[in-house]
């Protein structure tokens, strides 16, 4: 099996495990996330359990990643170059806020929803893409003009 097979089958068993980890840590349900935003009314606050095992996993697997020089299938990690937080973060993190709030998709549950057939799923994935494409547009325009 050549690497770049390899690094397909692993990026395919990871996406499969995230799959079902969303799928049976309810992150799915639209309604079950917006009861986890819904502080003030019926808080559900079970999906804290199904970050917070996300944080931990993801926390010490980029702190075992960080003192690696490349992955274990090769190539780069791709770590990012930008540390500051300045107004484009800050108004695209409010956007993806407003999105997940009001749609109870953020993009890997949309996706996984979007496979099971959800229409809601399918209008908050093609809300994405367009959002993905306007700011691909804007960032075009910007660097042009500049």
């Amino acid at each position: 099996m050549s690497n770049e097979n390899k690094k397909n089958a692993v990026a395919a068993l990871c996406g499969l495990l995230f799959a079902l980890g969303l799928g049976l840590g309810g992150m799915t349900n639209p309604l079950k996330v917006q009861a986890f935003l819904d502080v003030l009314g019926k808080w559900d606050p079970s999906l804290m359990f199904v970050m917070g095992g996300g944080i931990a996993v993801g926390f010490w697997t980029f702190r075992a990643a960080k003192r690696r020089a490349h992955p274990f299938l090769g190539g780069d990690f791709g770590w990012p170059n930008a540390t500051r937080i300045d107004a484009r973060l800050v108004v695209g993190a409010a956007i993806f806020g407003v999105g997940w709030g009001l749609t109870g998709y953020c993009p890997g549950p949309a996706l996984v929803a979007l496979g099971a057939g959800r229409i809601g799923a399918a209008v908050a994935v093609s809300s994405m893409v367009l959002g993905m494409l306007a700011t691909r547009a804007g960032t075009r325009r910007r660097s042009r003009a500049a």
